[in-house]
């Protein structure tokens, strides 16, 4: 039997070059695939971002990614001031909910991210 080893979604972006800029500011390292696809990894985790859009796919697009402590990962997303730098970005912040906590992040094309902690079982 095998196990899984990652998960990779494919994400668009609506302006491709800003995206990227985006992700490499959140703190993602990005491998060029090709002049249409780039790979973007954090500490093992990852997703493709294409030099596609369609309206209806990236408006509904979510992606949760869990981190070890949401309260530190807003802090650092509040010093990287990513809306001064992305017109269209947005940043909510934590919100305290029965399964843990999170907060959100819409990126440049409005794919919304999820960064949450879940409580302890």
């Amino acid at each position: 039997m095998q196990f899984p080893k990652s998960i990779r979604p494919f994400i668009g972006a609506k302006n491709y070059e800003e995206s990227r800029n985006f992700y490499r500011d959140l703190g993602f390292e990005e491998s060029v695939l090709s002049p249409n696809m780039c790979y973007f990894d954090m500490d093992g985790f990852g997703f493709y971002l294409q030099n596609a859009y369609v309206k209806d796919w990236v408006d509904n697009t979510m992606i949760f990614m869990e981190v070890t402590d949401v309260k530190e990962f807003w802090k650092k997303l509040m010093a990287l001031n990513l809306p001064a730098k992305y017109e269209t970005t947005r940043l909510v912040p934590i919100r305290e909910l029965d399964w843990g906590r999170e907060c959100f992040v819409h990126d440049p094309s409005g794919i919304l991210w999820h960064f949450g902690e879940f409580n302890d079982a």
